[in-house]
């Protein structure tokens, strides 16, 4: 289901709530001479089922909400690790400074992509993160150089220490962003839907009348926080994203120095 449109997906529930509606208007109209307890029994149990049917949307859109917000936090937690990383990077021996500074830029640019990269681009988002997976690499491996010349626990160890806790937040990130809604909650929750939607026109065909305009509203509106459920729980695409902006608050705060740090070289 992931890889389907969220508007074809909801677009595709909608006319099934419709036909089940109309199916259950039909056969309610063929029950309709014994209409005094077929009454009393369909409305007691469109009520049940719209009482569990606000139960199951409440849950599934406070968990993919939850989801969203800790895809939020991840975003943040590694932007500080990063620029830690990037601040203690001056710690290391003389000769190593700028390449890990340049290379920590680099990995910068690399997340940002890799996390807007579109879930219908699965090559290049492999791509980025096997170059994210190379950094990680290379930067552990001047980590360990430094500690090799500089055994200090006040330089190169907390160099090392926040290095860790970048790859860590790293991998957390990418735990979060492909962390989901169980797809069987959302299939229990779409037949929950059109199962109400055809009691409800099952009542209104025993009732002698077709479905008023208010309950129309309330099937657009379901429709609608559906739509919203499977959008938040996607964070590479649709409507609403994961918000990079403390990365790219980061990434400006970064060239910024580097410039200013040119233009001094360049003066002295």
């Amino acid at each position: 289901m992931y890889s389907q449109s969220s508007f074809l997906i909801v677009l595709g529930l909608f006319i099934f709530m419709l036909l089940a509606m109309e199916i259950g208007f039909r056969n309610g109209r063929r029950k309709q001479a014994s209409a005094a307890e077929a009454i009393t029994q369909a409305n007691a149990v469109l009520v049940s089922m719209l009482g569990l049917l606000a139960l199951l949307l409440a849950f599934t859109f406070s968990a993919a909400l939850q989801r969203y917000e800790n895809r939020s936090q991840t975003v943040v937690a590694e932007s500080n690790a990063i620029g830690t990383t990037y601040l203690r990077a001056r710690l290391l021996p003389g000769e190593m400074q700028d390449e890990v500074q340049e290379l920590l830029r680099q990995y910068l640019d690399v997340r940002i992509q890799e996390g807007r990269v579109d879930a219908t681009e699965p090559a290049l988002h492999e791509s980025l993160m096997q170059q994210a997976k190379l950094m990680e690499a290379q930067l552990w491996s001047h980590a360990t150089k430094a500690a090799e010349l500089d055994k200090s626990v006040v330089t190169s160890g907390l160099f090392i220490q926040t290095l860790n806790e970048l790859i860590d937040t790293s991998a957390t990130r990418d735990a979060a962003l492909n962390r989901q809604v169980p797809e069987i909650v959302l299939f229990l929750m779409f037949a929950t839907i059109v199962l109400t939607t055809a009691t409800l026109g099952y009542a209104s065909g025993i009732a002698g009348h077709r479905v008023t305009l208010a309950a129309f509203a309330l099937m657009i509106l379901i429709a609608l926080v559906v739509y919203l459920i499977i959008d938040l729980d996607r964070p590479r695409r649709g409507v609403i994203q994961v918000s990079h902006e403390s990365m790219l608050s980061l990434q400006q705060t970064i060239e910024s120095a580097q410039g200013l740090s040119a233009q001094t070289g360049t003066m002295r």
